[in-house]
C-alpha cells in the first residue's frame, strides 16, 4: 500500500495547527494502520467512503478497514524561508519528504489573531509561499547544473539531456511559474522526478474561512489551482479537503471483502492488477495468475457473489487489465 503523505503549509497565524486538530480527530484506529510509530506532526486520516460501509454490511464483514491518507502538520513559513530564514531549512526538507502541498490560506479577518503582514491578503499570501517554493527549487536546479557541467562539456548523451531539462526548469521558474508547468519528455522525465522539486508537487489550496471570512467565493474565484473551502473550528468542509487530496495524489480505492474483513486499499490510478495485488503483500505482484473482478456497485445490485457469477457480471482479468475505482477484486496467485 503507497504511504503517501500531504504536508500542510502556510504562513504563521493562518489556522494549520487548527486544522491539523480537526483532521486528526477523523484518524484511523492505530490498530488498523500498518506502521508502528507515528510522529506527532503526523496524521493518519480515514478517506471518506460511503461505498464500504455498504460493501461491510453487504458481506457481513467481523471488520471493516478503510483507506487512509497522512497529513503532516508542518512549521510556519516566513518569508525568507529559501535563504534559511525562521525554520526555512527544516520546512523545505520536511515538505521535500511529502507528496503533495495542501496551502493553508487565512480569509478571515480577526483582530484577535495577528497576521504575519499586519493585513489579510490572501492571494499575497499565496505568493509568497509559492515564491519561496520556486526560490529553493531554483537552487536545486542550479546546483544540478554545475554538478553536471563537466560531464555535459564530455559531451556524454545524459548529461545532454538532463541540462536541456534543467535548462527549461531555470528558464520557468525564474519567470516566476511553478515547475509542474515543464513537461518532460520520455528520456527526461527520470531526470525531473530525480530532483523532486517542491513545485512540482500537486498543490490544493485550502481557504480557511472561519465564521468571519467574507467575500469567498470572490476570492475563490482568484485561487491559482484546485481548493477547498474550509472552517476547521467547526470542522466544516474537512471531508471534502481530505476527498480532494486523494484525488490530486491521483488515487483510487478497490476493495476485497468477505466475512473477516472488508478493506479499502490505496493505489496510483492507472495501475494494472498485479501492481494493485502488491498493495495487500508484494509477492502478489511476482506470483500473480488472474484477478476476479466485479464493480461494487454490480455486486450490490446482485445481492449475492453467486448471483453475480449467474448474471456473468464476475469477470476473470489477467495482467494487462487497469484497475478502476470501486472495483473488488479476489486475487489468485
Amino acid at each position: 500500500m503507497p504511504k503517501l503523505s500531504i504536508g500542510i503549509v502556510g504562513l504563521p497565524n493562518v489556522g494549520k495547527s487548527t486544522l491539523f486538530n480537526a483532521l486528526t480527530k477523523k484518524g484511523v484506529p492505530a490498530e488498523n494502520y500498518p506502521f508502528c510509530t507515528i510522529d506527532p506532526s503526523v496524521g493518519v486520516v480515514v478517506v471518506p467512503d460511503e461505498r464500504l460501509a455498504k460493501l461491510s454490511e453487504f458481506s457481513k464483514s467481523a471488520k471493516t478497514i478503510p483507506a487512509v491518507v497522512e497529513f503532516v502538520d508542518i512549521a510556519g513559513l516566513v518569508k525568507g524561508a529559501a535563504e534559511g530564514a525562521g525554520l526555512g531549512n527544516q520546512f523545505l526538507s520536511h515538505i521535500r519528504e511529502t507528496d503533495a502541498i495542501a496551502e493553508v490560506v487565512r480569509i478571515f479577518e480577526d483582530s484577535d489573531v495577528i497576521h504575519v503582514d499586519g493585513k489579510v491578503e490572501p492571494l499575497h499570501d499565496i505568493e509568497i509561499i509559492n515564491l519561496e517554493l520556486m526560490l529553493a527549487d531554483l537552487q536545486v536546479v542550479s546546483k544540478r547544473l554545475g554538478s553536471i557541467e563537466k560531464e555535459f562539456k564530455s559531451h556524454k548523451k545524459e548529461a545532454i539531456v538532463e541540462q536541456g531539462l534543467l535548462k527549461k526548469l531555470e528558464q520557468v521558474l525564474q519567470a516566476g511559474r511553478l515547475a509542474v508547468e515543464v513537461a518532460p519528455d520520455d528520456t527526461e522525465r527520470p531526470f525531473f522526478h530525480h530532483l523532486n522539486l517542491l513545485t512540482e508537487k500537486p498543490i490544493l489550496y485550502v481557504l480557511n474561512m472561519s465564521e468571519a471570512a467574507k467575500n469567498h467565493d470572490e476570492i475563490a474565484a482568484l485561487i491559482p489551482g484546485p481548493y477547498v473551502i474550509i472552517d476547521p473550528i467547526f470542522e466544516k468542509g474537512i471531508d471534502d479537503l481530505i476527498k480532494k487530496s486523494y484525488e490530486i495524489l491521483d488515487l483510487i480505492t478497490f476493495f476485497t471483502t468477505g466475512e473477516d474483513e472488508t478493506r479499502a486499499w490505496t493505489i496510483r490510478r492507472g495501475s494494472a492488477t498485479p501492481e494493485a495485488g502488491a498493495a495487500i503483500h508484494t509477492d502478489f505482484r511476482e506470483k500473480f495468475i488472474r484477478a476476479e473482478v466485479i464493480p461494487l456497485y454490480k455486486l450490490l445490485e446482485a445481492g449475492s457473489y453467486g448471483a453475480a457469477q449467474e448474471k456473468g457480471w464476475v469477470r476473470t482479468e489477467g495482467r494487462e487489465y487497469v484497475v478502476n475505482d470501486g472495483d473488488i477484486i479476489e486475487f489468485k496467485i
